[in-house]
């Protein structure tokens, strides 16, 4: 190690000189210590001061520019180093180097560069806001020979990649084209690994997407799915998986998503569509997801249910009810979900049986696959009065969806719980189901669900809530005077912050609560007079007239 220190004083010396030669004979010296032992070579470079100089050497003219930045690359390895190297000013010089004609040159910096920037975000944003990503596509196109550089580019692109403010500098570059030609060249599986890790995080900005579908990725995805799926090879069902996440990713974007769907007759939409009766898990959970992503807008879903999907993902499901693959029923789920949400579907896809269908998985005991479950049905039924009438008689269905109001692990199927229970009543307007509810013991989650911090869930509350008062109010009294419905509604009148909605729709319950003696006492008890006066000159009309209405009522009553 002490030929290493008299290297160090020596480079010092040349690197003032500039002797080329001298200079050279230092810096493979370096090179060979830093091989040998990687951390103590670094440390002894760090304390001798070297640094500084560096930033001096790193000239586009000089011979010695490739082994200077190799060295920087070499020592960056070590975190300790990454902030010396940038003390010293070595940053800016690189990025200048970028625009070297000599491939040595490039692939030493381009390393230099990833060394010292990884893992770092605000590094890597300065890199962004230097203008590298340009620069570093050009050169993708330019060397696309040469591998190593190739691979430096393909490293830099994924560590850049992740970082939102990088998105838009690629979407203004040829990135999409670059990628999608090398990718169409490699036959090993590292190097298409290599680029995939790439696309992924690219291909979540929607100008990228579209750029991509129209630089042929597509294509390249569904080859790759056609050569591997009989396969059982590790790599190909890796790579398998990896094309047909990509492709439903590409499908998340509005414009390239259309683009692909071509009015239902694109060969892409009908490759997908081939997915969903495969034996391949991978595949059938892709194609549904794919077609919950064609399903995102109406003209779509009304396309797709007139031609028959439903049946194939009623399919689908039925392959999965015993001891199913859950990623394939939450997403067979979903896209029923979405197909369901036009009106002009609703009818036909009940008709095709889908809420028998949906039901066999009530059993599930998986929140991602409850939670669709109850999307679906409550898509299906809305504004379908027998289709709801006949879902809110089934004991089965609403002992479960009680069961799952106190899901509070599980917001999202604790809510959508509450919301379809407030459907079904809604939908159908049926005492029957309204007794039901009550029996099973889910008035106390709807009254619950009227302080719902969501507006649109207080509402739906409500508006249940004054059907049950209209038409069943003996049935559910008890419970409703258990849940302390009249003082929530107390509050929510009180409460300044409550949506004009959500004051008109309290107003309607309170009149509707009149015919019950006991809730009529506590109405009395609690002085909502001096509330509902109030609100007679609230800003809104709607609310200002039911406030009188309800002053009348309350003054007559008392």
């Amino acid at each position: 190690m002490d030929n290493l220190s008299d290297t160090l004083k020596k480079l010092k010396i040349t690197a003032v000189d500039r002797t080329e030669d001298s200079l050279e004979g230092c810096l493979d010296c370096l090179l060979q210590a830093l091989a040998q032992n990687n951390l103590e070579t670094s440390e002894k470079i760090q304390g001798s001061g070297i640094l500084q100089l560096f930033a001096s050497l790193l000239i586009p003219q000089s011979s010695c520019t490739a082994k200077v930045a190799n060295v920087i690359a070499e020592v960056a390895k070590n975190e300790f180093m990454r902030t010396p190297c940038v003390d010293a000013g070595l940053i800016s010089p690189l990025v200048q180097l970028l625009h070297s004609k000599d491939q040595e040159v490039l692939l030493q910096t381009g390393r230099a560069l990833g060394n010292i920037c990884y893992d770092s975000h605000s590094l890597q944003a300065q890199l962004i806001n230097m203008g590298v990503i340009p620069t570093l596509v050009k050169l993708l196109g330019i060397h696309c020979q040469n591998s190593a550089l190739t691979e430096m580019c393909l490293v830099a692109f994924g560590n850049l990649a992740e970082l939102e403010s990088s998105k838009e500098q690629f979407a203004s570059t040829n990135i999409a084209e670059e990628l999608v030609k090398l990718f169409k060249k490699q036959i090993e599986h590292d190097k298409k690994e290599m680029i995939f890790e790439v696309l992924a995080p690219l291909a979540e900005n929607d100008a990228i997407k579209l750029q991509l579908v129209e630089a042929g990725l597509v294509e390249c995805l569904l080859e790759i799915v056609q050569q591997k799926v009989d396969s059982d090879k590790e790599d190909d069902i890796a790579e398998l998986k990896t094309a047909s996440d990509l492709m439903v990713l590409l499908l998340l974007g509005d414009e390239s998503m259309q683009k692909l769907f071509e009015g239902g007759k694109g060969n892409v939409f009908q490759r997908v569509l081939s997915w969903i009766p495969s034996n391949n898990h991978q595949l059938q959970l892709a194609g549904a997801l794919a077609i919950a992503n064609f399903a995102r807008n109406d003209g779509n879903c009304i396309h797709m249910v007139d031609n028959g999907i439903v049946e194939k993902l009623m399919d689908l499901l039925d392959r999965h009810v015993e001891d199913g693959n859950v990623t394939v029923q939450h997403a067979a789920l979903s896209a029923l979900r979405n197909l369901a949400i036009p009106v002009v579907n609703k009818a036909k896809m009940l008709s095709a049986g889908v809420t028998e269908a949906v039901l066999k998985f009530l059993k599930s005991e998986m929140p991602p696959v409850q939670f669709k479950l109850l999307g679906t049905l409550r898509m299906l039924i809305d504004a379908q009065a027998e289709a709801a009438e006949q879902l809110g008689k089934n004991v089965k269905l609403v002992e479960r969806l009680v069961e799952w109001c106190e899901a509070k692990d599980h917001a999202g199927v604790m809510g959508e719980s509450n919301r379809l229970l407030s459907a079904l009543i809604r939908h159908s307007k049926s005492k029957d189901v309204i007794k039901t509810i009550v029996q099973s013991g889910g008035i106390k989650h709807l009254v619950t669900m009227a302080t719902s911090e969501h507006v649109i869930m207080q509402n739906e509350a409500l508006v249940a809530l004054a059907l049950i008062a209209a038409l069943e109010l003996v049935t559910a009294e008890k419970d409703l005077e258990s849940a302390k419905l009249v003082q929530i509604l107390h509050r929510l009148l009180a409460d300044d912050r409550s949506a004009p909605e959500i004051k008109y729709n309290s107003m309607v319950l309170i009149c509707a609560l009149m015919g019950s003696e006991s809730l009529h006492k506590e109405v009395q008890d609690l002085s909502f007079l001096d509330v509902v006066s109030k609100l007679r000159s609230h800003e809104n009309k709607s609310v200002a007239q039911q406030a009188s209405l309800t002053e009348q009522r309350l003054t007559v009553e008392s």
